[in-house]
Formats: C-alpha cells, structure tokens, sequence
C-alpha cells in the first residue's frame, strides 16, 4: 500500500534553516513529479515547490525563490525540500503530494496521493 511520510518540520527562528524529508513506501517513485504544498490557518493550500520523476525540472512559488531548494533522491524514494532564510510568513502545514500523471505543477486537485503533513512554525 502506497504511503507517504513527511517529516523534518518543527520550531525555528527567522532566519533559520529546516530541511524537510517525504518518504514514500509501497510505490517506486521514480519518473512520478512529487509536489510541496503548504496551507496556514485560515488560508488555501498553496504550491511551494515540485519536482519532475528525474529531478532535472523544478519549479517555485515567487515567495521562496532563492530560499527553498527541492531535490530527490529516488534510490531512498526520497524528496526533500532545503527551507533557508526562513520568515514567519513560511508558518504551516507542509504536505507532500506524488503526481501519478503528467507533472501538475501546483495545481494540487492533480496530485494522487498525500502525506499527513509536517508543521514549520518560525517565530522568535
């Protein structure tokens, strides 16, 4: 059975750096686009970052160019998004999401399966 476990979320400073990990197990992930979205109280989902099957295309939310890296690695079934220079405004739910059709970008009603989501909170 296809599952999905992020972790890596926690408390932080601004300013400061988390890395976030998406396990997937009972699937290979390879040539699948795996998708970050985030959704804060109060607020819609939102894309923050997606990756292609083979790691070379990737793409960003305007408001974490620079700061965020996703990358994979598919041996570990594994995805990861690097969060630097974190702001209180980067503060929720962080969820991965694994595309079984062509790569949806952020459009999150495309995306097949998600993990129960992991918390950022960056406050001083």
């Amino acid at each position: 059975q296809l599952q999905i476990v992020e972790s890596g979320g926690g408390l932080v400073q601004p300013g400061g750096s988390l890395r976030l990990s998406c396990v997937v197990s009972g699937f290979t992930l390879a040539n699948y686009c795996i998708g970050w979205f985030r959704q804060a109280p109060g607020k819609e989902r939102e894309g923050v970052s997606c990756i292609s099957g083979g790691g070379d295309i990737t793409d960003y939310t305007d408001s974490v160019k620079g700061r965020f890296t996703i990358s994979r690695d598919n041996a570990k079934n594994t995805a990861y998004l690097q969060m630097n220079s974190l702001k209180p405004e980067d503060t929720a739910a962080y969820y991965c999401a694994l595309d079984l059709g062509s790569c949806s970008g952020f459009v999150f009603y495309e995306y097949d399966y998600w993990g129960q989501g992991t918390q950022v909170t960056v406050s001083s």
